[in-house]
């Protein structure tokens, strides 16, 4: 018998296995990106206190456009990048969620990089 792969236990693992080597730091906390098929999420979280410091998404009230293609994505990333300057954030690690590093995670980091964040 043939089983089928569950593609969301499988991102689950991969993620579970880069958040082993990738954590946050309050002087270089982690950018975490979530993907839906309609939006994209991104947080920058600091572990060692447990707090989300600033978030963005493509669900936000003064997001304009798609959040399931490229541009959107790039613009979430430049909406992260812009509340981590608030915050006075200027390096962080990038966590791209066990998913791949090609699409819209690599238009968000792209974004952001455009933005200010070093990483």
């Amino acid at each position: 018998m043939v089983k089928k792969l569950d593609r969301a236990k499988a991102r689950v693992k991969r993620h579970l296995r880069v958040r082993n080597k990738v954590s946050g730091t309050p002087e270089c906390p982690r950018l975490n990106v979530f993907r839906s098929s309609k939006h994209i999420y991104a947080q920058i979280i600091d572990d060692v206190n447990g707090v989300t410091l600033c978030a963005a998404s493509s669900m936000s009230k003064d997001f304009e456009g798609n959040g399931g293609n490229k541009e959107g994505a790039r613009k979430v990333g430049e909406m992260i990048a812009k509340a981590a300057k608030d915050k006075g954030i200027e390096t962080v690690v990038f966590d791209r969620g066990g998913y791949l590093y090609h699409g819209r995670v690599q238009e968000l980091a792209d974004g952001a990089r455009e933005g200010g964040l070093k990483f």
